[in-house]
C-alpha cells in the first residue's frame, strides 16, 4: 500500500555537522546557506526540520529541531546516525537527507525527489544532476535499519543505495547544479556528490 504525502510524515535531515576544512570553516557558518538549505526542505514538504550540528553550534532558526552529533569527527556516518535516530523519534515516515553545502538546491528539487520516493514501491529516491548523484536523498522509515547498520566513516546512505534495487534516480538537472561547494570562492570547487 502506497502513503500519499499528506498522510506520510516527512522530516528533513540536515547534514551540517562538518568543520568544513577546505572551504575554512564549517559550511554552517556560511552566510544564507542555513537559511537556504531550511526554505528547501520546508518548502519542498518536510513536515519538520532536524538541523545536526557538530563542529559549530549555532542556535537553532525559529521552527528547526537542532541536535548534536557528538562524534561528528568520525564523518558523515554519525550525522546520518543522529538525524535518522531522530526522524525516528518523532514517529516520520520519510526523512529526505540534505547537505549543507549545496546552495542551488530548492524546494523544487526536493518536491521533486520526495513525490518520486512516495509514489515508488521502494520508498527510497535520490536526487540526480545529469549522470551524478546527488541531495536530497529520501529514505522511507523501513530502510533505516539497514542504512544505520551499513553506515561508517565519511560514508553517508550511498553504499545502501547503491546496493537496494527499486532506489528512483530523479533527474533535477533542469532545477540545479546540486554541486557541493568544497572551498570559498566565486565558483567555489564543485565536490564529489556523497551522499
Amino acid at each position: 500500500m502506497r502513503v500519499s504525502l499528506s498522510e506520510s510524515i516527512v522530516v528533513g535531515v540536515l547534514l551540517a555537522a562538518g568543520a568544513g576544512r577546505r572551504y575554512g570553516k564549517p559550511k554552517l557558518l556560511v552566510d544564507g546557506w542555513l537559511d537556504a538549505a531550511v526554505s528547501a526542505l520546508r518548502d519542498g514538504g518536510c513536515a519538520d526540520v532536524i538541523v545536526v550540528l557538530g563542529a559549530a553550534e549555532i542556535p537553532a532558526p525559529p521552527g528547526v529541531i537542532a541536535i548534536a552529533a557528538p562524534d561528528w569527527q568520525q564523518g558523515l556516518s554519525a550525522s546520518v546516525r543522529a538525524g535518522l535516530v531522530e526522524a525516528e523519534r518523532r514517529n516520520a515516515d520519510y526523512a529526505a537527507l540534505h547537505v549543507i553545502d549545496t546552495p542551488d538546491v530548492d524546494a523544487k528539487v526536493v518536491a521533486r525527489v520526495l513525490g518520486r520516493a512516495l509514489t515508488s514501491r521502494s520508498g527510497l529516491a535520490r536526487a540526480f544532476f545529469g549522470d551524478r548523484p546527488g541531495h536530497p536523498v529520501v529514505i522511507a522509515r523501513k530502510h533505516w535499519p539497514d542504512v544505520l547498520a551499513r553506515i561508517s566513516g565519511d560514508q553517508g546512505a550511498a553504499a545502501y543505495l547503491r546496493s537496494t534495487p527499486g532506489v528512483e534516480a530523479v533527474d533535477c538537472a533542469d532545477l540545479a547544479s546540486g554541486r557541493d561547494v568544497d572551498e570559498p570562492g566565486p565558483a567555489g570547487c564543485a565536490g564529489s556528490g556523497r551522499q
